[in-house]
């Protein structure tokens, strides 16, 4: 994800005992390269990121994981990063929301305004 969207900020802390989790469209993902190959360490986050209201989420895309983690799987390191230590750099969690995602978020809520102001001009 990071290597792709440069806009992307990982939180980069210290990490903790918590383990990473992912959802089902992330799962096999490397958090760092993005490489599904040869998946090795499991990603450990920070205390910040392992409680609040980042709790339930996926590391990756931010996705609601469900109330128990039931839709959550752990993330792993590929081998590659662990060999490269960039797996010993610090927390992976992207901490904000690229440009193309809130474009998008934006894009939906003047589309929902739209159509709420056009369905009143027609009652």
């Amino acid at each position: 994800m990071s290597r792709h969207q440069y806009d992307l900020i990982q939180c980069m802390k210290q990490p903790g005992r918590s383990i990473g989790l992912v959802c089902q469209s992330c799962e096999g993902r490397c958090p760092i390269c993005d490489s599904y190959v040869k998946p090795t360490t499991k990603v450990r986050i920070c205390h910040d990121c392992s409680f609040g209201h980042l709790y339930n989420k996926c590391i990756i895309c931010s996705n609601f994981l469900g109330d128990d983690h039931e839709l959550g799987t752990p993330a792993y390191y590929c081998l590659e990063c662990v060999r490269l230590e960039k797996d010993r750099e610090g927390c992976p969690r992207i901490v904000n929301v690229g440009s193309l995602k809130s474009d998008m978020l934006f894009n939906k809520k003047k589309a929902a305004a739209a159509a709420g102001q056009s369905s009143g001009l027609l009652k």
